[in-house]
């Protein structure tokens, strides 16, 4: 929305400078983008006097002067015609850039003669097109500023422009009255009272208005109309011109150019038929779809059914509410003119006007919402000043349809702007302020004004008393405490859980991801889901029809986009919430990490090597550590589909409680999400590991033994199909007390062994706690693992 300053000054009595309108408007919610001041551009130009102007020795047309400046006299070479003694100019200095010629001026020698700036003429200087001569001034003193001479004796030559962005929810401000309004509110001035005008008509219309009754319910509230005869149409009056130019608008004529002007000084579209062209009676309805209309902006449009549109007898000749059809508009030739003011419903403009693909300053008034209440004042506003600029006489208004009632009140509750604004301001100045916003107050109850429809409720009523009061003002309080002493913590036990496995994850090397909890149809079958309990009624997209499952999908999409691009090498983690159907218990939160490609970068040592499971497996455990998860967990091997049935596995403290899963994912899903290389990957269930018992923060003491540890090696020679695992935990139950840890070094098949035989050898690490082991303690703890692992796997001591 643009506006200059003298266009507000005709609703404002003020006398606030730009800086401080703009600082205002942007505290109101009226944020200022832009302001664009001619007088930044003349600032540095000064008033000068010309003291004697002798003809150039060697040029006809040239004059060699004497200038009084500021900085003392100048010479000055000058071809203008009317360069003379006595005048007063304006002098540009050398070093000084000059916008209308986009040039810097420096000292230089014309015909011979030394030249020491430039005195300016309204081109150069932006101000107009006028370059026949200098700018010759009627007062002013040596050495003042031009700008300021301009804002004394001629601002409208350097009126300001203001560019605000206006909210959805704010209407009202997209006409200058509104904007002005606002600031009288704050105190930048005083609101001038609105203009009126009343119109009597000399004779009947001879083109009547209709509503057809489809068009009555959610398309037009009313329609009014009247035809001004014998008018002469033209170039509009200069004020209007500049006016209208300087926001932006191409001036037309004068017709067309009233409309605009109403539309941005009071935020009332309205639009005008040439008469002549009419044929018949207007009537508004809804299209059948597949008629057409030339518009205003010269292209065809193409209606589908349910547009709200106008006709006369011989077919469609506006877009109600958006835009007018060129066969029906306006020329210099126009004598007869029927003049159009109507309230249409916001959302079939808005539903319109995207359908055709029109954006005009019409739709984006009418969507938003204009004053129904003003609609036959603007009419009789509108009508007279067709009658003042060009002539005619106008007939009586005709009306279809009723304006419709949008009064309302709500109760003021003066003392409630301190619960839920946080700020004191009196009963009496919250009444001033609505009362200078347009709302009546009678008692307690504020009624709303017609031109402010996103007021809905008391809150609203509220929010305005603490917008003009302006929430700059708020004084920041802490929040009193619910009781004395240490605070509760804020987060739950599982909140803080997820805080912490996040970090261990990222301190192993990952990188976390945040994707989108929506994924395609087929990804969602992929990986367990797909039903139609987690299938989104109104999608985003065909890609993002199903709750995800799992965060497997969106992880594989990352490295797939990752790997398109040169990364090929990628650990990358996400946490966040999975869906196994509709009910809230079917929603759980995980952690889940991938592994694409080599453990690091090529080097001369070798060290690089493809990522493999028991990389996906260490950061897990390291994960459920971190966490407070037990330590000794049960190794299961059925799987979901989409892990390696041979090299994968999950983590459970029982047989049904699994907390995790690791290992390599199936080929076909790497080959589906197009990840190329080999792909591990790791899942945590939050919420299944157990919370500790004991909610101190603080660690248990040290157990530490001074005794020495022993260690002993054994080596079983078991079936091919025996799991590593089964053998380590048979071995660490034979005797709990004693044995502190069991590790596998060695896996040996071949050579002497038979067919379908492997050799495991272990480490297991003896700590006593009461007194040093004896050779027969350490023999009997070794007869027990052996026993302990022979009964597990079958397997035999290897000799």
């Amino acid at each position: 929305m643009k506006f200059t300053l003298s266009w507000l000054k005709d609703h404002l009595d003020t006398d606030a400078t730009v800086d401080e309108i703009c600082e205002a408007l942007t505290d109101l919610g009226l944020e200022v983008e832009d302001v664009i001041n001619p007088a930044d551009a003349l600032k540095n130009f000064t008033i000068g006097k010309v003291k004697s102007a002798q003809k150039h020795p060697d040029a006809d047309r040239l004059r060699v002067c004497v200038v009084e400046t500021d900085e003392g006299d100048k010479q000055i070479v000058c071809g203008a015609p009317n360069a003379r003694t006595g005048i007063t100019i304006v002098v540009a200095k050398p070093g000084q850039y000059i916008p209308g010629i986009d040039t810097t001026i420096k000292v230089g020698k014309i015909r011979g003669i030394e030249s020491h700036g430039m005195m300016a003429s309204e081109r150069e200087l932006e101000l107009s097109d006028e370059h026949d001569g200098i700018i010759e001034l009627t007062s002013g003193e040596v050495g003042d500023s031009f700008a300021d001479w301009l804002t004394e004796n001629d601002p409208a030559r350097i009126d300001p422009v203001i560019d605000i962005a206006i909210t959805p929810n704010r209407p009202d401000a997209l006409g200058v009255r509104g904007i002005a309004r606002d600031l009288a509110a704050r105190g930048l001035g005083v609101l001038k009272p609105a203009k009126t005008a009343r119109v009597e008509g000399s004779f009947d219309s001879p083109i009547n208005v209709t509503i057809d009754e489809d068009a009555t319910i959610d398309g037009c509230e009313v329609f009014m109309g009247r035809l001004i005869r014998n008018v002469k149409n033209g170039p509009s009056p200069e004020w209007l011109q500049k006016r209208l130019k300087a926001i932006g608008l191409r001036p037309i004529s004068a017709l067309v150019d009233i409309t605009n002007f109403f539309t941005y000084d009071m935020n009332r579209p309205l639009h005008v038929f040439d008469a002549s062209k009419v044929q018949g009676d207007l009537r508004v309805h809804r299209s059948k779809g597949g008629e057409t209309l030339m518009g205003l902006d010269e292209k065809e449009h193409t209606f589908e059914p349910g547009a709200v549109v106008i006709s006369d007898d011989q077919g469609i000749e506006s877009i109600g509410g958006i835009m007018g059809g060129l066969a029906t508009g306006c020329t210099n030739e126009t004598t007869d003119v029927f003049l159009e003011a109507a309230v249409w419903d916001p959302i079939q403009i808005a539903r319109t006007g995207r359908s055709l693909k029109i954006n005009s300053d019409a739709r984006y008034r009418n969507e938003r919402g204009i004053d129904p209440a003003f609609n036959a004042p603007a009419m009789e506003l509108a009508a007279q000043m067709v009658l003042d600029l060009c002539g005619g006489e106008a007939s009586h208004v005709v009306t279809a349809g009723a304006v419709p009632d949008v009064n309302r009140a709500y109760k003021l509750d003066t003392d409630r702007v301190q619960s839920l604004v946080g700020m004191d301001i009196a009963a009496d100045e919250q009444r001033r302020i609505l009362t200078s916003l347009g709302f009546s107050i009678e008692g307690d109850m504020a009624s709303v004004p017609s031109w402010r429809p996103d007021v809905q409720g008391p809150a609203d009523l509220i929010e305005e008393v603490a917008r003009v009061a302006s929430l700059t003002k708020l004084v920041g309080k802490p929040m009193a405490r619910a009781r004395v002493g240490v605070p509760k913590p804020v987060l739950t036990p599982l909140q803080r859980r997820e805080s912490m496995a996040r970090r261990t994850v990222a301190a192993l090397g990952y990188n976390e991801c945040v994707t989108y909890s929506f994924i395609d149809a087929e990804n969602a079958e992929r990986f367990g889901g797909g039903s139609d309990a987690s299938r989104l009624d109104n999608p985003i997209s065909s890609e993002m029809s199903h709750m995800r499952p799992s965060l497997l999908p969106g992880l594989l999409m990352a490295a797939a986009r990752n790997q398109a691009r040169g990364f090929m090498d990628l650990a990358l983690f996400e946490v966040g919430p999975v869906f196994h159907g509709a009910e809230p218990d079917e929603q759980e939160v995980m952690i889940t990490g991938i592994l694409v490609g080599s453990t690091g970068p090529k080097d001369r040592f070798g060290a690089r090597r493809p990522v493999d499971t028991f990389d996906a497996k260490a950061d897990l455990l390291a994960t459920l550590s971190a966490i407070g998860a037990p330590a000794k967990l049960m190794h299961l091997r059925d799987l979901n589909n989409w892990w390696h049935p041979g090299r994968s596995a999950k983590l459970s403290l029982g047989p049904k409680n699994a907390l995790g899963a690791f290992g390599e994912l199936h080929p076909k899903v790497i080959q589906a999400a197009d990840v190329k290389g080999p792909a591990v990957a790791f899942a945590l269930h939050l919420a299944k590991v157990p919370f500790a018992r004991t909610k101190s923060a603080t660690r248990a003491a040290l157990a530490a033994s001074d005794l020495q540890a022993v260690e002993r090696d054994f080596a079983f020679v078991v079936a091919s199909g025996v799991e590593a695992v089964t053998l380590v935990n048979a071995a660490a139950g034979a005797d709990k007390a004693l044995i502190d840890e069991v590790r596998l070094f060695d896996e040996f098949s071949g050579g002497s062994l038979g067919e379908g035989e492997k050799s495991l050898a272990i480490t297991v690490r003896l700590q006593p706690r009461d007194q040093t082991l004896t050779d027969a303690d350490i023999e009997a703890v070794s007869a027990r693992i052996i026993e302990k692992v022979s009964k597990a796997t079958g397997g035999t001591l290897r000799g």
